[in-house]
């Protein structure tokens, strides 16, 4: 039988005349286009040597590099090096492409045949390791517009990305893979832009790249043994890894996907007010992931998940919500119709207790109404908060943490929806951010100061808005995106009015300063700190 031939040896070379010896050896170096692309020719003590003409990293012409004796080429604007026989990067990240060249009769040729399509993917992936590695936001968005240019499937850059980030979290998931859910929502929304599309799937690399960046692995156990969510709930309330890794181990093991540990995690998320509300957050957007990137994915990011709760923090068990799980247990006596303006205003004991007070109403009703609660504290921030020096370390509330009420609040409908019997800790819990942050409130504005007309053109606007966010930080533009999608989806929840009243919040969110590092506040809690040591 014939031995089948590779794709390497099917090629057909792409040979053409490019210019004569005596025109470069005039120079020694010369540019000339070809086939629509900027060739580079130089004389090197190795022979003649061809590469693109355009720096890899911004595009500046190399044929005003400078070539080392050693056939290393420079380019004098950001002092990158390649060497011009395998276009290797010596300092610098991108590799530059080179082209063999023959000469025939006198004449200089230059074959620009493609490398076959599983060698170009290969080199694309390894360099966005590199990228990726290294945290190099504009290379990382070089390599995946590589991909996209192939024809590769451009979300292969995320999967890897999981592939190589999910077991340098020490403490399981971060915003990045919540935000990566988000991002792909608005990929799929952008059918028709690609630069937007683009914009997803950076950021949500880049988003990674940033949180694991120079960190170890942290390995997980290897047991496995039969799920079982009593054990498993149990595991995760004796914050015990290696039990609960090991019950999800066995679940995989036995072919069990998302949806059947579905219940169990949301369980577990709600079985305290902790983490500040991401634990059931987390959870609705491991299901967007696998659903959008595979079940290939699901073994991380679920093992990830699961050591992101054993070491959540939680905060019914600190003495500011140490009534949740009394309140919890009076769940269903009270028969007040809910209405938000019970909530305004209110710590949080008395918010708990005011939930609890309409308990008996149907559970839809009473999320709506502490949605709209939630709504209120964001349009009412005091900004000014955020610029005060002597607070105590309970005071350091911004703007982000007053945005978890607006998209845990989206978690739990969702959520409860799928599993009625969790709306008690759900909505208690929303009850929780109510009163952790409404004495962190002013007067709120009118929310017709901030709402434009058309509402759902004023959503997409916002929406817009996060595809060029200009901010420095990945957790504060995560932070835009997951509010605006969540605000999104709780309006078409509500009526036109109150749907308002949440659009105006948000917006106001977007439009208002943030600041992130107080240095004058933290050097007055460190001295008070230290001074009572």
């Amino acid at each position: 039988m014939a031995r089948s031939r590779s794709k390497a040896e099917t090629l057909q070379r792409v040979w053409h005349r490019a210019l004569s010896l005596a025109e470069l050896d005039a120079t020694g170096v010369k540019m000339k286009r070809i086939d629509g692309r900027q060739i580079a020719f130089f004389v090197t003590p190795d022979g003649i040597r061809a590469c693109n003409n355009r720096c890899p990293h911004e595009g500046y012409p190399l044929v005003e590099g400078s070539l080392s004796r050693d056939c290393v080429l420079t380019c004098n604007w950001h002092n990158w090096k390649f060497r011009l026989d395998s276009g290797e990067n010596l300092f610098g990240g991108d590799r530059l492409r080179v082209y063999p060249v023959e000469i025939r009769d006198d004449e200089i040729w230059v074959d620009l045949t493609e490398r076959p399509f599983d060698e170009r993917y290969r080199d694309i992936m390894r360099s966005l390791r590199d990228a990726f590695d290294d945290y190099s936001y504009d290379r990382i968005a070089r390599e995946i517009a590589r991909l996209v240019r192939l024809g590769a499937d451009p979300l292969d850059a995320l999967r890897h990305a999981i592939q190589w980030s999910w077991q340098k979290m020490e403490f399981g998931w971060t915003h990045a893979y919540a935000g990566m859910a988000d991002w792909l929502l608005l990929y799929d929304e952008c059918a028709d832009d690609e630069e937007a599309r683009l914009v997803c799937l950076v950021e949500s690399v880049a988003h990674i790249a940033y949180d694991v960046r120079r960190e170890a692995d942290y390995p997980y156990g290897e047991d496995a043994a039969s799920f079982d969510e009593a054990q498993f709930l149990t595991a995760i309330e004796d914050e015990d890894e290696a039990r609960a890794i090991a019950l999800v181990r066995g679940g995989l093991r036995d072919g069990l996907v998302f949806s059947d540990f579905e219940g169990s995690l949301s369980r577990a998320a709600l079985a305290h007010y902790n983490d500040f509300g991401h634990a059931l957050i987390y959870v609705t957007k491991l299901g967007s992931l696998v659903d959008r990137l595979g079940e290939s994915l699901l073994q991380p990011l679920l093992l990830s998940l699961v050591r992101g709760f054993v070491y959540a923090s939680r905060e019914d068990k600190i003495p500011e919500f140490r009534g949740y799980a009394a309140q919890l247990d009076k769940w269903g006596a009270g028969k007040r119709h809910p209405e938000a303006a019970q909530w305004r205003g209110k710590g949080i004991g008395k918010s708990l207790q005011a939930a609890v007070a309409c308990s008996a109403a149907p559970a839809e009703k009473v999320y709506r109404a502490l949605l709209l609660a939630n709504a209120w504290n964001l349009l009412g921030f005091d900004i000014e908060q955020q610029d005060k020096v002597r607070v105590p370390v309970s005071g350091n509330v911004g703007w982000l943490d007053f945005t978890h009420g607006i998209t845990f609040a989206s978690a739990v409908r969702q959520q409860c929806a799928r599993y009625p019997e969790l709306w008690p800790q759900g909505l208690l819990q929303m009850a929780c951010f109510n009163g952790r942050n409404a004495s962190f409130t002013v007067a709120a504005p009118k929310p017709e100061d901030w709402l434009e007309g058309d509402p759902e053109a004023q959503l997409q606007r916002l929406v817009e808005r996060v595809l060029d966010h200009g901010q420095g930080e990945h957790i504060v533009a995560v932070h835009l995106l997951k509010t605006a999608l969540a605000a999104r989806r709780e309006i078409e929840q509500l009526d036109a009015a109150d749907g308002a009243i949440l659009l105006a919040a948000v917006q106001r969110f977007f439009d208002s300063p943030l600041k992130r590092r107080r240095a004058r506040r933290t050097a007055y809690q460190s001295l008070q700190f230290v001074g009572r040591e």
